[in-house]
């Protein structure tokens, strides 16, 4: 073995370590696409077994989201459109407001209504109006 070549060992030999330890500490770039979250609901209202809305009252800005949830054993619905209520003054819409209706939730169902129109919203439970199971959503503009 020459002197050339027992030179040439150690530093190849060190030069690969070098290598390796760079490569750890800073690995070679990937690619990263932005990932869109859909946002969560501004507002989250539990139907209870005590035919309650809770909170009976949210507060939202336009375009945002409300879910409810139905914790309850009973069977609850989510509604504000005046042609569905039987007693006078269980449902509020501000003008232009469209009315909406979750149908029957069964428990552990949900609904999400999003509100496009500023105003106070009264809706009720159909099953449960003449508990005045009432509910109110607040939508203010910003």
């Amino acid at each position: 073995m020459n002197n050339i070549t027992a030179y040439r060992r150690p530093v190849i030999f060190v030069t690969i370590i070098i290598s390796l330890f760079a490569l750890a500490a800073n690995p070679s770039p990937k690619k990263r696409h932005p990932v869109k979250m859909k946002a969560g609901p501004a507002a989250v209202v539990e139907m209870t077994n005590t035919l309650k809305f809770t909170p009976d009252t949210v507060r939202i800005t336009k375009g945002q989201t409300v879910k409810w949830n139905n914790t309850s054993l009973l069977a609850h619905s989510v509604t504000a459109d005046p042609d569905k209520s039987i007693l006078e003054g269980s449902v509020m819409l501000p003008k232009g407001a469209d009315s909406f209706d979750s149908g029957m939730l069964d428990p552990k169902q949900t609904f999400t209504h999003t509100f496009n129109t500023a105003g106070s919203y009264q809706y009720f439970c159909i099953p449960h109006e003449g508990a005045k199971m009432y509910g109110w959503v607040i939508v203010s503009e910003r």
